[in-house]
């Protein structure tokens, strides 16, 4: 690309400005790639906790559902009386510009629709199990979103990161270096050719000047002669 650039102290100036730009964009990306990092550092290790007890919490859901089952028999009647949650809502949060989603459930106490008559504890245990599996998983559902959207965020800042460190910056810096060594071999050749006009004039200028001699005379040498 810098033989394509003319050499003038015009292009000179536009590809320094263009350099300074590029070498601050790569600044901001590196901070930015950094900020998301340590973010997603945060969501990994809360990724990690929430896994290792929303297990266990699956697991003790199930086994109430199923003690319900054996003791009321199957309680398809009541989970089809359940009504359609409803409660949960996402909003998003901006972090250097990644949309990352809070996800939030109403926990206002809702009325059960199912009757105290013809169910027993273990209903109200599968119930409450049930709950906090819901709260969980939406928990789980936001850190796992966000660690995705991270993870991308990050992947495409390195690659822009990396074009501006590798590519544009380096192809900036040898269009400077070769429009400056282009300019200097100018301004030699100007001064060698000033030079060379400033010698010519100068010949000319004594050129068409007379010389001024003295007539000769013989010296008298009589004196000298006996």
């Amino acid at each position: 690309m810098a033989d394509q650039v003319f050499p003038t102290k015009g292009n000179l100036l536009n590809v320094k400005k263009s350099l300074s730009l590029a070498k601050v964009g790569y600044e901001l990306l590196d901070r930015k790639r950094n900020v998301l990092i340590r973010e997603l550092m945060m969501m990994v290790d809360a990724a990690k906790a929430l896994r290792g007890s929303i297990t266990d919490t699956y697991k003790d859901a199930y086994a109430a559902l199923q003690r319900a089952n054996i003791t009321m028999g199957l309680i398809s009647r009541v989970a089809e009386g359940m009504p359609i949650d409803e409660s949960v809502s996402v909003s998003y949060r901006s972090v250097m510009g990644c949309e990352l989603p809070k996800v939030t459930l109403d926990t206002s106490e809702s009325e059960l629709t199912y009757g105290f008559e013809n169910t027993d504890g273990n209903v109200d245990v599968a119930y409450i199990s049930f709950n906090r599996v819901k709260q969980m998983t939406a928990m789980l559902a936001e850190v796992d979103n966000s660690v995705f959207r991270l993870a991308s965020a990050i992947k495409k800042t390195q690659t822009r990161a990396n074009a501006l460190k590798n590519i544009v910056i380096p192809r900036y810096e040898g269009i400077v270096k070769f429009i400056e060594n282009s300019l200097e071999e100018k301004e030699r050749e100007e001064f060698s050719r000033q030079k060379v006009i400033k010698a010519q004039k100068e010949r000319k200028k004594y050129r068409g000047k007379p010389v001024k001699t003295e007539p000769f005379t013989v010296p008298d040498i009589s004196e000298f002669v006996k």
